[in-house]
């Protein structure tokens, strides 16, 4: 048997109301710069090629960060 549409939609609009008023209310804390590269740091580690698994390291992600330095747009 399956959901009636209606009640499954009911059922979402609660969390991402929730969700929308956490993105609100989070827009106006201010991030530090140790916070964005430690999301920079994530992110990239994150998104390494899984053949790669072995080899990248959230450590040596961290290590590239230190020396990698992308150029401003001419």
């Amino acid at each position: 048997m399956m959901a009636d549409s209606t009640t499954v939609f009911s059922a979402l609009q609660s969390p991402i109301q929730n969700w929308r008023n956490y993105c609100k209310s989070s827009k106006d804390i201010p991030v530090s710069e140790a916070e964005l590269r430690e999301q920079r740091i994530s992110f990239a580690f994150g998104n390494a090629p899984q053949s790669l698994e072995n080899r990248i390291t959230k450590d040596s992600v961290r290590l590239a960060s230190e020396h990698i330095r992308l150029l401003p747009l001419p």
